[in-house]
């Protein structure tokens, strides 16, 4: 069998040489250390039970070499410090979001329990993205998820996903995908209660009810912008509270990473809908389409990312059926 290299592996980032498996940078990817290890364990005599309960001695012999691998690693350049390692440090952990070269610019994916806003035009890729996520989340992670539908009913949704190569039906009989329909659902409590606008916590209670119903840990809501029934986007106070109320209270169960999506009108510079919504996420994903040499590409980048050490660069990427969002390489290399 041929032996396998840390490029082929799904929990090596590239750019930081970092492996997210075993936490720690890979000084050879051609020879993977999760290889070497399996082989010396394969290699090692099983211990005797004596030698189990054995303490191994904190200043023993190996203590020199331990200090000399931690002067070498001081004394190594600070850009060849993968940054994912420092906010490791302040106890985050990532959520992969299923694009791999996104996930490496990102130090690891989206941090978890925090918000990111993904921003585009019409037609961008917005909801292929969110999907991709959760469908990540649910087949790789065990990482059950809710999908928030908005504009467009779940059932055509789903009947789009089939069309498209992604039969979710197994995974939400299995539980690890739900799809609620909020536009059925307010129509329903505006109706009755004959509401002018929703009042936050409705919205709020509704989601955080389906989210924990599933014991979800990934949520998308697609698009934000029409759950503020009654806003307008002269009404920004009334805009900025509500997201502010509903990012807060989703944030504060802790285990929920959400994404929501924004429309950017044609030809404008905005990253959202009413322009608030990006002060409350903690990362802004923004796609696109650029004409190069006469041909329209699709875009990405990372406008926003706290505590994330990604580069201001733009990924090419094209959507294929039954894989998603597929990264082609740097936009620099089309131009």
């Amino acid at each position: 069998m041929a032996r396998r290299r840390c490029v082929e592996c799904v929990y090596y980032l590239k750019r930081s040489r970092y492996c997210i498996l075993l936490g720690r940078r890979v000084e050879d990817p051609e020879h993977p250390p999760c290889v070497k290890q399996r082989e010396e364990k394969a290699e090692k005599p099983k211990p005797q039970a004596q030698a189990l309960a054995k303490p191994v001695a904190a200043n023993g012999p190996q203590a020199p070499q331990a200090r000399a691998i931690a002067q070498q690693a001081a004394a190594a350049k600070p850009v060849e410090v993968p940054m994912r390692v420092a906010a490791e440090a302040l106890g985050f952990n990532y959520a992969p979001t299923g694009i791999r070269e996104l996930d490496e610019a990102l130090g690891g994916g989206f941090i978890r329990g925090k918000t990111y806003l993904v921003a585009g035009e019409t037609g961008a890729g917005k909801t292929i993205f969110s999907l991709q996520f959760l469908l990540t989340g649910a087949v790789y992670y065990d990482e059950p998820g809710v999908y928030v539908a908005i504009d467009e009913p779940a059932d055509q949704l789903l009947r789009g996903l089939r069309r498209f190569g992604w039969d979710v039906t197994p995974l939400i009989k299995e539980g690890k995908l739900v799809f609620l329909d909020m536009r059925t659902h307010f129509s329903k409590i505006y109706m009755r209660d004959e509401r002018r606008k929703i009042e936050p916590k409705y919205v709020i209670e509704s989601i955080l009810k389906a989210a924990k119903k599933a014991r979800a840990k990934r949520l998308v809501i697609d698009p934000v912008a029409p759950l503020i029934y009654g806003g307008t986007p002269d009404d920004v106070l009334y805009v900025r509270e509500f997201l502010r109320e509903m990012v807060f209270a989703i944030e504060r169960v802790g285990s929920l990473t959400t994404v929501m999506t924004s429309e950017i009108p044609t030809g404008s510079k905005k990253l959202s809908r009413f322009g608030v919504e990006e002060f409350l996420a903690s990362g802004i994903i923004v796609l696109g389409m650029e004409e190069v040499k006469g041909e329209i590409l699709r875009v990405m980048y990372v406008r926003k990312a706290r505590w994330a050490p990604a580069k201001p660069v733009k990924f090419v990427f094209d959507i294929e059926p039954g894989r998603g969002i597929v990264i082609k390489g740097l936009l620099k290399n089309f131009v």
